[in-house]
């Protein structure tokens, strides 16, 4: 991990490429092509603005993957969706959930770098 935080001669922050290849994969999943509408992978990016079954579904792959049961992906695919659309949007979910955990890492630790400065 200490190699992704230093300086590399002539490229600025380490962390840069883990910024563009984070950026890159959220404008893919978003974007990009797939079965799953645009809207629906952003909703679930989001987690905001889906309907049950799938908003429990993606409720629960953001804040307690662990519960998902084949229960829920059932009631997903009785919704009308295809297994890959349901790929798909949980895919987003767990991004879109990890993308805000990495925010909220990193205004830790800009907090923190700035009190050290003090």
């Amino acid at each position: 991990m200490r190699s992704l935080l230093v300086r590399r001669k002539g490229k600025g922050p380490g962390m840069s490429d883990i910024t563009r290849a984070r950026t890159a994969v959220v404008a893919r999943i978003l974007e990009g092509d797939g079965r799953a509408e645009h809207a629906q992978r952003r909703a679930a990016f989001g987690n905001a603005g889906l309907t049950p079954p799938l908003s429990t579904l993606i409720d629960k792959v953001a804040k307690r993957a662990y519960t998902v049961t084949d229960e829920d992906i059932v009631a997903a695919r009785a919704s009308g969706l295809t297994e890959d659309q349901i790929f798909e949007i949980v895919v987003c979910a767990a991004i879109g959930q990890a993308s805000r955990q990495y925010h909220t890492a990193l205004t830790a630790l800009k907090a923190v770098t700035e009190q050290d400065k003090e």
